[in-house]
């Protein structure tokens, strides 16, 4: 099981630490948003390792549609319930949901094949910032608040083509910034090529709010924090291996 050191099983039920959430968002997805942090009051856990989750435990459908709707901090105890033939979600032991999976089509369970595009999507996923995020808000002139930067994961969509593949990669493959006065919805598209050939394709969207009037300078220093956040991150892991 590739996701053991990021999550607390018992049954049917799992939870996290923030050391296992921190640590899926920096060594697996590459995402050094300070909310995921073991330290910070605003603490949550990844929504890529809920939906990894949910995946491992579900199989991958040939077209799926996940909904997050509320954020989970550490220690909260889930489970997957069945909410219907196409529709499953986590929630908690109060029956709170956290994200909803909608899916169609012909189911696989191999858990080979789960890791690859589970690991191939968080580690695009996590790239979303500054790689995506930065040219976007330099095109739309606006930006999100880089004292306390937020930017809250929606909903996904990914349809394959078939599922008898063994390596599908994602690719990158454009990006929208749609701003609304303070709010603004990022689209990212991607596809799944295996040997060259495009396999499927899907849809990532988020939410910032809280936008600004874009300033050169705090975007600068906003990336410049990350990347020494990011350094900081991995010369610790070296040295602790």
């Amino acid at each position: 099981m590739f996701l053991a050191p990021y999550v607390s099983s018992n049954n049917e039920q799992f939870e996290f630490t923030r050391q296992q959430a921190s640590h899926f968002a920096k060594k697996v997805a590459g995402d050094f948003n300070p909310i995921h942090d073991e330290d910070n009051k605003r603490f949550c856990v990844p929504g890529d390792l809920l939906f990894a989750v949910l995946l491992q435990k579900e199989g991958i459908s040939q077209k799926m549609r996940f909904d997050f709707s509320g954020m989970v901090g550490d220690g909260v105890a889930l489970n997957v319930v069945e909410k219907g033939e196409h529709e499953s979600a986590v929630v908690d032991a109060s029956g709170k949901e956290y994200l909803q999976m909608t899916h169609t089509g012909e189911v696989s369970q191999n858990q080979e094949f789960i890791e690859h595009v589970v690991t191939n999507y968080v580690q695009f996923s996590g790239m979303n910032f500054p790689h995506i995020m930065v040219p976007l808000m330099q095109e739309q002139q606006m930006m999100i608040n880089c004292q306390r930067p937020l930017v809250i994961y929606e909903s996904m969509e990914v349809e394959f083509d078939r599922l008898d593949l063994s390596h599908p990669e994602v690719e990158f493959t454009g990006a929208t910034f749609d701003v609304d006065g303070k709010r603004g919805v990022v689209t990212l598209n991607f596809a799944f090529k295996e040997d060259g050939a495009v396999v499927g394709k899907g849809i990532k969207r988020m939410v910032a709010s809280g936008l600004k009037p874009y300033d050169n300078d705090a975007v600068d220093d906003l990336v410049a924090r990350f990347n020494e956040r990011k350094n900081e991150f991995l010369t610790q892991l070296n040295n602790a291996a």
